[in-house]
């Protein structure tokens, strides 16, 4: 292809959200000469099929920052990038079902208001006000966050693509990348179908493909795909305006703009790159769904999906340059999460590509951590 760059100062690999938002984040502070090889179509990946949910109630102060920021960025992203992302507050409503549950989210309240985050528990009254439908006998307490909330995934992938592309980097869709050249210790080159681009810096934003794409350049990720589903019911008229979760049920619930419900639950799964939907898998969801929500009962179901998590062995993301390889830098391994961290993940990523001090410390997410035996265990997810 003649007008297919033979070399460029950055090739990220992955135009999902994560890579998007990293090459917009790099063109703000300068760069220009960026490629992004796609080898879909944009949210093609865990990006189109995720719940898109936004969150502050981390039990990490780590986390807590990375989700503080995020929001900080969700809530002025529309303007900045000329297009209405469809981010809403309708906060999240994290039900507690066990004293030991509670007492966690005690000491998690008291981290997240040191770093101003407005979270509180809320009574079983209260919960209802903020969820009339709630089945308050199958929890003890509840915490709140108003300033979490919900953004469109697609239409926040392709904001930060389309503003990318403004600021200079061209996207490549359906251009997979096929190996990656090494020189010494350090990046050389991506090589493509379409041909290779000499570069001196690749980013790994490969979400589920993240380990298959360290391994172009020799580096092994202890990363892997894991199986979650989704469905969207019909639309009716609105009911409440947060997303309800559970960490114990593994369940996750809102009413979207529109009138639809996403709803979707963990479930044990084999690692692997089955993203087709199960009939068992919605069994499991409509009895657990049933008993928090029961007046959901009646809901016709629209459709059901299944996309790939990103998982690490501590279920926290590798973020930052490898130690073993100069150039290469991964933002995978979000484990459920990358959408709702992914602005502030960018801005620390192209910070510290550029020899920049990170908004956030980065430095316990490094790769290392697994030999190191310094695991990152976040004690508030979502199966």
């Amino acid at each position: 292809m003649s007008d297919f760059p033979r070399s460029a100062e950055v090739v990220i690999i992955g135009g999902g959200v994560v890579g998007s938002a990293i090459a917009y984040e790099l063109t703000k502070r300068g760069m220009r000469d960026i490629v992004i090889l796609e080898k879909g179509y944009l949210s093609s990946g865990s990006t189109g099929r995720c719940g898109a949910g936004v969150r502050q109630q981390w039990g990490l102060e780590m986390n807590c920052r990375l989700a503080k920021g995020s929001v900080d960025i969700f809530e002025r992203l529309s303007e900045e990038l000329d297009c209405d992302i469809e981010f809403r507050q309708g906060g999240y409503l994290i039900l507690a079902h066990t004293p030991e549950q509670v007492e966690q989210f005690e000491r998690n309240i008291k981290l997240q208001n040191s770093l101003e985050i407005p979270s509180r528990f809320v009574s079983h009254d209260e919960a209802r006000e903020i969820c009339p439908p709630i089945n308050t006998e199958k929890f003890i307490r509840a915490t709140y966050c108003p300033t979490d909330g919900h953004a469109n995934p697609f239409k926040t992938n392709f904001a930060y693509a389309r503003a990318a592309e403004r600021g200079g980097a061209r996207i490549f869709r359906r251009t997979e990348a096929k190996a990656i050249l090494v020189e010494g210790e350090r990046i050389a080159g991506v090589v493509t179908e379409k041909g290779t681009i000499s570069t001196r810096l690749v980013v790994n934003a490969a979400g589920p493909w993240s380990k298959e794409v360290a391994a172009l350049a020799g580096i092994e990720l202890p990363t892997y795909p894991e199986r979650h589903q989704c469905l969207v019911t019909e639309p009716v008229e609105p009911s409440f305006n947060t997303m309800v979760i559970s960490f114990q049920i593994g369940i996750y619930l809102q009413q979207v703009p529109h009138g639809s419900f996403v709803i979707g639950i963990g479930e044990k799964e084999e690692p692997n790159h089955n993203i087709h939907s199960s009939w068992q898998w919605l069994e499991l969801l409509t009895g657990e769904l049933l008993e928090i929500l029961p007046t959901l009962g009646n809901l016709r179901i629209v459709r059901q999906w299944a996309g790939s998590y990103n998982k690490t062995p501590d279920a926290a993301p590798i973020l930052g340059e490898h130690s073993a390889l100069k150039g290469f830098f991964n933002a995978v391994g979000f484990s459920g999460h990358g959408f709702m961290i992914a602005p502030m993940t960018a801005v620390c990523i192209a910070q510290s590509m550029l020899g920049e001090q990170t908004s956030v410390d980065i430095r316990p997410l490094s790769v290392d951590r697994f030999s190191r035996g310094e695991l990152v265990v976040e004690p508030s997810v979502v199966g």
